[in-house]
C-alpha cells in the first residue's frame, strides 16, 4: 500500500501570495472557505506510514512539516521520519526548502545529474553536510529503489523521466526566451510500490503523445494516480489580470483549460486519480465557487488542496 499526502498545492509564492492584493488572495486572507490557502507544490509519499519521501523541497517546507504530524520527530532528542527528498527541477520553488533541513539530519537527495549540478555550483547548499546528507544522481528512465537512511529498502522505487520544460528562471539568459526542451532540467517522477504507480509532474510545458502513452492506465506501467501541473487556467491569464508579462508557455507551463490544455489532452486517458497541483494564485480553479473549478471536477479531475491524501 502506498500513501500520498499533498503538503502544498500552490505554485511559487503560495496562495495567498505575500504581495498579491487580487480578489482570490483577498478572499483567502479573509478566511473564505471557498478560497482555501495553500503552500507551494510538494508531495509526501510512504509505503509504510512511518518513513516518508518528499517530492520537491519548497521554500515553505518547514511550515509544511509543522502542519503534518506524520513528519514530526518521534525518537530521541532529534530525529525525522523523512528518508529522502526527490527533486524534479532546479527552480527555487523546488530546491530552496533544502536549506530548512540543515541541522545535520541524515537523508538522501535524489535528482538528475543536471539538478544536482545546480546544488553543487551554489555553495550555500553545502550547509547540507555531505558526510550526513547523501546526493544520488538518478539516470532518466531507470528505476532505482528508494532506501531508508540505514540502507534498508523502503518498499518504493523511483523513476525520473523527461517532460517538456525549460531551464530555471535564474539560469535564463537576459533578453532571450528559453527554448522548451526535454532533458534532465525538468522531469516527472514515478513512484511505485511494485503494484501501484504514482506520477508527480508539477511542471510541464505540453502534453506529448509519448507522455500520454507513459501515463495510459490501460498499459503496463501506466498511472494509478497523477499529480499534474495546474499553474494557469489560460495561457495569457497573468497578462489579462495585469499581474505579469509572461504567458504560461513562456514560463514552461501548459494551461488547464482550452482546446490544447490539460483537460482536453487527457480527455481519453482515464487515470483513476487525477489531481492538479502547482496552481498559481491567479488561477480561478483555486476558488471553489468558480465555473473553472466546476469544469475541472466535471472533467474527472480534482483541484489539489494541502492535506489531501490518497491511498493506493
Amino acid at each position: 500500500m502506498m500513501r500520498a499526502v499533498i503538503l502544498g498545492a500552490a505554485a511559487g509564492g503560495g496562495f495567498p501570495q505575500w504581495n498579491s492584493n487580487a480578489e482570490g488572495c483577498r478572499r483567502a486572507r479573509a478566511g473564505d472557505p471557498a478560497a482555501k490557502p495553500r503552500h507551494q507544490a510538494s508531495l509526501a509519499v510512504s509505503a509504510d506510514g512511518d518513513h516518508w519521501f518528499i517530492l520537491n523541497a519548497t521554500p515553505d517546507l518547514r511550515a509544511q512539516i509543522e502542519r503534518a504530524p506524520f513528519l514530526h520527530p518521534r525518537h530521541g532528542l532529534r530525529s525525522t521520519p523523512i528518508a529522502g527528498i526527490v527533486l524534479t527541477d532546479g527552480n527555487v520553488d523546488a530546491i530552496a526548502g533544502l536549506l530548512n533541513l540543515r541541522e545535520r539530519e541524515a537523508f538522501t537527495i535524489y535528482a538528475t545529474g543536471s539538478v544536482l549540478g545546480v546544488l553543487d555550483e551554489n555553495p550555500i547548499f553545502e550547509v547540507l553536510a555531505r558526510d550526513v546528507v547523501a546526493r544520488e544522481a538518478v539516470t532518466l528512465d531507470v528505476a532505482r529503489p528508494l532506501r531508508l537512511v540505514d540502507g534498508q529498502p523502503s518498499g518504493l522505487a523511483l523513476t525520473l523521466f523527461a517532460v517538456p520544460g525549460k531551464v530555471p528562471l535564474y539560469l535564463e539568459r537576459p533578453g532571450e526566451a528559453p527554448a522548451i526542451i526535454e532533458g534532465e532540467e525538468t522531469v516527472g517522477a514515478m513512484i511505485s510500490d511494485g503494484a501501484k504507480r504514482l506520477f508527480f509532474i508539477p511542471g510541464c510545458a505540453r502534453v506529448t503523445p509519448a507522455l500520454l502513452a507513459r501515463l495510459d492506465p490501460s498499459t503496463p506501467g501506466g498511472a494509478d494516480a497523477l499529480f499534474f501541473d495546474g499553474t494557469l487556467w489560460r495561457d495569457d491569464e497573468m497578462i489579462r489580470a495585469g499581474i505579469g508579462s509572461k504567458t504560461g508557455r513562456r514560463m514552461g507551463h501548459i494551461s488547464v483549460g482550452g482546446e490544447d490544455g490539460t483537460l482536453a489532452a487527457f480527455r481519453d486517458c482515464p487515470i483513476p486519480h487525477r489531481i492538479l497541483v502547482h496552481i498559481n494564485n491567479s488561477n480561478p480553479i483555486l476558488l471553489a465557487d468558480s465555473p473553472e473549478h466546476a469544469a475541472v471536477l466535471a472533467a474527472g479531475w480534482r483541484v489539489g488542496e494541502d492535506g489531501m491524501e490518497i491511498t493506493l
